[in-house]
């Protein structure tokens, strides 16, 4: 059948430096050692952008998301060539989305203003916790203090917020969980990103664990949370993503969606749809690396065509994290497959009370969600 129109597609830069890295982070990041090269990465990112263009050109830009580390110890000047740039190199749609992950710190917090004026849209802010214990447990540079400061100024500049918040934090009971999910309400932000603390591989936490709350206890915490949000007016749209009704991340949407997506930047990951199918790329994750080789050949750790077998599952991964489910049809859009071709392990899914389906939508049901992991392996092969 093949597909017949591409995805949208939305591009992703990625900012590879912290100040320090965190004991949980399993992102590719690094501690800075001196100041962060920002003229020979923005010139990096050209070369990558550059070298890019062929496998996008013509298509529009729907959603820009600059993501880390921490681009937030970009200078504003940075930020805006940077932003020029890319309106020079692609054609960005009219009011697209245009995010910037920041940290609450107040060297950070004071740039705010700056990054509004150079055409960010939409802040999103790595609160994690307003409790300063707690953020010192999680090897956090700033305090509760500066988490409210940060948010406030943010609040008072954007119409567009996001903040991070985690749960099940070393040594957390329900009403240090309660005090900070009311403190996070209270600056009504337009969008909440709540996760649960998990200790992931090749991490500090993984090679000494700090004291977690039990299996049940984080049960419990993740119940309140639902029902405390939904409570505030949040929408449970996503595995771990809450938002006011209309106020959905464009770009994280087009990620469950299986759009496009285009990646720049040390350990950048790229998804691109042409007529010959799904293509996956990866930039190098070191970024000395990046640096040396950005826009040649050597910058791409990965270059693979997604085959045949695995379009159906990757389609599942992401869309089934969107507690609405998709649209059938959407599914021969983005893969070019029948969705007569998985029919039978949707039956199996129906079967066993983890996917609900009719004719305009196939979606999780509450096992679904509880139970993703089981649900999705229905369509690995």
């Amino acid at each position: 059948m093949g597909i017949q129109v591409p995805p949208p597609l939305a591009l992703y830069i990625h900012i590879p430096w912290c100040v320090r890295k965190c004991p949980y982070c399993d992102f590719n990041s690094h501690a800075l050692r001196g100041d962060i090269p920002e003229a020979a990465y923005l010139q990096a990112l050209r070369r990558d952008l550059e070298s890019a263009l062929p496998s996008v050109w013509g298509r529009p830009i729907t959603s820009i998301f600059i993501g880390g580390g921490t681009p937030s110890l970009l200078s504003a000047g940075a930020l805006d060539a940077l932003l020029t740039q890319v309106r020079t190199l692609l054609p960005v749609r009219p009011g697209a989305e245009v995010t910037l992950e920041a940290n609450p710190g107040t060297f950070e917090a004071a740039r705010f203003k700056a990054y509004r004026a150079a055409g960010i849209n939409r802040l999103s802010i790595g609160v994690q916790s307003f409790d300063s214990a707690k953020l010192i447990a999680l090897g956090r540079i700033h305090d509760g203090r500066e988490a409210r400061a940060a948010v406030e100024v943010a609040r008072g500049l954007f119409d567009n917020l996001n903040l991070d918040l985690m749960y099940a934090l070393p040594g957390q009971d329900m009403l240090e969980l309660r005090a900070d999910l009311d403190a996070a309400i209270g600056f009504a932000p337009e969008h909440l990103s709540v996760y649960h603390l998990t200790l992931e591989p090749n991490t500090a936490f993984a090679s000494a664990p700090p004291p977690l709350p039990d299996d049940d206890l984080a049960a419990d915490m993740h119940e309140w949370l639902e029902m405390r949000l939904a409570e505030a007016g949040y929408d449970h749209y996503e595995t771990s993503a809450y938002a006011r009704p209309e106020r959905y991340c464009r770009h994280n949407l087009n990620y469950w969606q299986y759009g496009d997506y285009l990646g720049i930047g040390a350990g950048a990951h790229s998804k691109l749809t042409s007529a010959g199918g799904v293509q996956r790329q990866a930039r190098v994750k070191h970024p000395n690396d990046y640096l040396a080789h950005s826009g040649t050949p050597l910058a791409l750790a990965e270059e693979r065509q997604v085959g045949r077998a695995d379009l159906a599952f990757e389609f599942m991964m992401n869309a089934l994290r969107l507690n609405s489910g998709f649209d059938p049809a959407l599914f021969t859009e983005r893969t070019g497959l029948p969705i007569t071709q998985i029919e039978a392990r949707l039956v199996r899914a129906v079967e066993l009370g983890l996917l609900e389906r009719d004719l305009h939508a196939i979606r999780p049901t509450g096992r679904g969600q509880r139970f993703l992991n089981e649900l999705l392996g229905l369509f690995l092969d």
